[in-house]
């Protein structure tokens, strides 16, 4: 322990002779080590804030989305999801569960999936195990109050929405079912766009433009932060038959959300919604369902495996700098065994050996990789804490990707400063003492 201390003390003693050429060779150890610790401290961050959002919203909810189908096109097959108010479209479809594929050379007419009120109503009729069932119509419109305009995120929904979503109001009142009934021109305001739009000013009661089309605030969400990377609080939220009538003249619906009585009925409440959806789409035994109905399970699932794919695929990125700083801190230990040869001609003169010369250059090398790390680790915190202060977003740093960081940095050190301190045993002492 005596000698790996003296070594220890020797390298931070050498380093310190060249201040700035150990700084730039840790550079790309730094660089490397902070980006994979600030990608996978965002990424574990960006997981905890989705799986809090589905906890908040409730892990019993279902989403129910118009079906998609599969367009071949010779070389392959490419998803087109139904819109709202698309009519019909032209495709060639194959279904996977059907007992022929379609040969003809002609493409085939049909009807593209969608989702209307009614199914609202057919699934609160036919099913006994969802509990609140609403619709969701989102799209993006403009939005003026005064001489302040922009684009926003327009939620068109039911009055079931805010107990459904779990969100609170900051001021004001949610619109009723009697806005919903009498399509009244009512809006509920995200809390960052009334602070945007209206600062310190009351927006309740005050009227603002929709795509032209004047509206009465009603209320204010409470600050909710983002969720699946979209903030509520940039949204604004209307009755949707309001929606669908005078602003935008469709009939169906983006999505139904449902919620189940348990998570132990889940997959119950899937089968008895789609029994529920085939027969209001009057769909027969053997004909494709169009739409689907996933889980919040699979959503998060979903979510969990893309967060995971783009951290690696990130981490991977940074990690091309930890080999890039690899190299450097190979080339430079090179240089300081060519300096040095002297020194380690008079170290073997004196009774030390090929093995304590090479653990003193490996040290060396560890000790500046390691440096690096750490360094690397502080630019990481940095960074998180940079992200927190600016977002909603929180990213500690946990100790999963500071013990991989540490790890990588000893790594690095030990393989790239394995061939120099090898070189460095093998001097001739002799040959060394001569060396000028």
């Amino acid at each position: 322990m005596k000698r790996i201390l003296e070594n220890i003390k020797i390298a931070f003693k050498s380093l310190g002779l060249n201040k700035l050429r150990s700084f730039l060779t840790m550079l790309g150890i730094i660089i490397g080590v902070g980006s994979v610790v600030a990608v996978m401290s965002i990424g574990e961050g960006a997981e905890a804030s989705i799986n809090e959002n589905i906890q908040s919203m409730g892990t019993n909810v279902i989403t129910i989305t118009p079906g998609r189908e599969q367009v071949f096109t010779g070389g392959g097959e490419v998803n087109v999801e139904a819109a709202p108010g698309q009519g019909r479209v032209f495709i060639r479809t194959f279904d996977e569960d059907a007992d022929e594929e379609f040969t003809e050379e002609e493409d085939e007419e049909i009807v593209a999936g969608e989702l209307y009120l009614e199914d609202v109503e057919a699934l609160k009729k036919e099913t006994i195990l969802l509990d609140e069932v609403i619709p969701l119509l989102s799209s993006m419109s403009s939005f003026s109050y005064m001489s302040w305009s922009g684009n926003v995120s327009v939620t068109a929904t039911t009055e079931d929405y805010l107990d459904f979503a779990g969100y609170e109001l900051e001021k004001g009142n949610f619109f009723t079912t009697d806005d919903v009934s009498n399509l009244s021109n009512v809006v509920i305001l995200g809390y960052n766009i009334a602070n945007d739009y209206f600062g310190k000013t009351n927006p309740i009661g005050e009227t603002v433009k929709i795509d032209r089309k004047n509206f009465k605030v009603t209320g204010i969400l409470k600050s909710v932060g983002y969720t699946f990377g979209m903030s509520p609080d940039n949204s604004i939220y209307i009755p949707i038959t309001m929606a669908q009538n005078k602003l935008y003249g469709i009939d169906t619906v983006n999505q139904i959300m449902a919620k189940v009585e348990s998570e132990e009925v889940m997959d119950d409440a899937i089968i008895e919604a789609k029994a529920a959806l085939r027969k209001e789409h009057q769909i027969l035994p053997g004909e494709s369902s169009d739409f689907e109905i996933s889980s919040s399970a699979q959503l998060l699932e979903m979510a969990s495996t893309v967060t995971d794919i783009m951290i690696i695929l990130l981490s991977s990125i940074a990690a091309i700098s930890l080999l890039v700083g690899g190299i450097g801190i190979m080339n430079i230990m090179f240089v300081s065994v060519t300096e040095r040869t002297r020194e380690i001609g008079i170290r073997k003169a004196i009774g030390a050996k090929n093995r304590d010369v090479l653990i003193q250059f490996l040290t060396e090398s560890i000790v500046l990789s390691l440096s690096g790390g750490i360094i690397g680790i502080g630019l990481a915190g940095l960074i998180t804490g940079v992200l927190g202060a600016f977002t909603t977003l929180s990213s500690p740093i946990t100790a999963s990707p500071v013990i991989m960081a540490l790890s990588f940095s000893t790594a690095i050190g030990l393989i790239f400063g394995i061939f120099p301190a090898m070189r460095a045993a093998r001097l001739n002492p002799i040959d060394s003492l001569r060396h000028e």
